[in-house]
């Protein structure tokens, strides 16, 4: 018997208040990066495979870090502190990028704010966890998810409006970007409070060895799993680039990426409530399948309407995936070793985000932008491949 729908106002405070927090940076964040490759590729000159080495490293960076802080938020038993560090990092990057005068100063200053993202993501992963009822995991999960993702599209609609009112000038968007990020960390610090930790639990080293071989088989599947998910999907960055392709006023480029997390965002809660409901397996090649769709879509457009259709199903593709992949992890970790589960899970993709990122530019440099998508689809035929194989050895 399938089980009703479950409201999202019988979710717990914390966790609404989390995807606020989440909401409020990722207008910070978005503001910055739907226009960084325009301002790395038309204003300081790069090419598509700095832009392409520069998300790879960015992106791996703020998932290696994440095994630190995971394991450190386990080991000292509290999430909030660590979140609110890596979030006030990441608000307090965003004037550098204004400032930026080279690639080098842009490098740096993305390292930095995915340092942030690395230091916050795990202990709030773990505390997301940590407050939601078992029961209601999946949805809880998929309510974050979708209130990040309001910010994820709100950020480039602000992006595109201010660039029409101040003349395409990046600099001063990149200013404003500081405001909601500043907010972001207030929110953190007085709205959430964290679950009290049991007065009998003992502090251990979460990553020593016989900790680690607590994370069972199902965990390291998972994690596997991950890894060939990022490899599949690389940076949203060549989402921008292809968009810049067809011709369309500077300022208007981001407008792809408000399609794509509007979708994202419409999509991550339904799919986060389907994810409690049903083989978890069958929704993340269902998620490949979507994601294949988009990468064959996005090589043979030709205008907008082809363009916002890849797009859209491939926003559909993560609000399909990325809670699951979460749900899943929290699953198959015991409670006290979260924040290192998530860790070693985000150190795994961030190496493949570096490889799949690099990757793309290579092939978008060698080959054309085509070939990047028909690369990306290619990687996700193995990947649903991987899948079938699992299923059916377990079977």
């Amino acid at each position: 018997m399938i089980k009703p729908a479950l409201s999202p106002a019988r979710i717990p405070r914390g966790i609404w208040v989390l995807g606020l927090v989440s909401m409020l940076m990722d207008i910070s964040s978005e503001m910055v990066h739907s226009l960084l490759p325009l301002f790395l590729v038309g204003t300081l000159g790069a090419s598509a495979f700095t832009v392409g080495i520069i998300e790879g490293l960015a992106e791996s960076t703020a998932l290696i870090v994440k095994v630190f802080s995971g394991a450190l938020s386990d080991y000292l038993g509290k999430r909030k502190g660590l979140a609110v560090v890596g979030y006030a990092l990441g608000a307090l990057t965003k004037p550098i990028f204004a400032l930026a005068t080279s690639t080098g100063v842009v490098v740096a200053a993305r390292l930095l704010d995915r340092v942030g993202k690395g230091i916050r993501g795990a202990p709030r992963d773990a505390l997301v966890a940590d407050i939601a009822p078992p029961e209601m995991r999946g949805a809880a999960f998929g309510l974050r998810q979708s209130l990040d993702t309001v910010g994820a599209f709100t950020g480039p609609l602000l992006a595109v409006g201010l660039m029409l009112l101040w003349a395409n000038d990046y600099r001063k968007v990149f200013w404003v970007a500081v405001i909601p990020g500043l907010l972001a960390v207030a929110l953190l610090m007085f709205g959430v409070k964290e679950p009290e930790r049991p007065a009998n639990a003992k502090r251990t080293n979460p990553i020593k060895r016989d900790n680690l071989r607590r994370l069972g088989l199902d965990y390291w599947w998972v994690v596997a799993i991950g890894a060939v998910f990022t490899l599949a999907r690389f940076s949203e960055a060549f989402l921008v680039l292809r968009a810049q392709q067809t011709g369309v006023a500077t300022a208007l480029v981001p407008l792809v990426m408000v399609a794509m997390n509007l979708v994202y965002a419409g999509s991550a809660y339904p799919f986060g409530w389907l994810s409690d409901r049903m083989r978890h397996d069958k929704l993340l090649a269902m998620g490949l399948v979507v994601l294949i769709a988009a990468d064959l879509t996005l090589a043979s457009s030709q205008g907008w309407p082809t363009l916002l259709l890849g797009v859209a199903l491939w926003g559909v593709h993560m609000g399909m995936t990325q809670g699951l992949l979460a749900t899943m992890v929290a699953d198959t970790a015991p409670a006290d070793l979260r924040g290192t589960a998530y860790g070693f899970f985000n150190l795994v993709s961030g190496l493949s985000m570096l490889i799949a990122s690099g990757l793309a530019g290579w092939l978008w440099d060698a080959h054309g932008s085509e070939a990047t998508f028909y690369g990306g689809a290619v990687l996700s035929a193995i990947a649903l491949l991987v899948l079938a194989l699992r299923r059916a050895k377990a079977s």
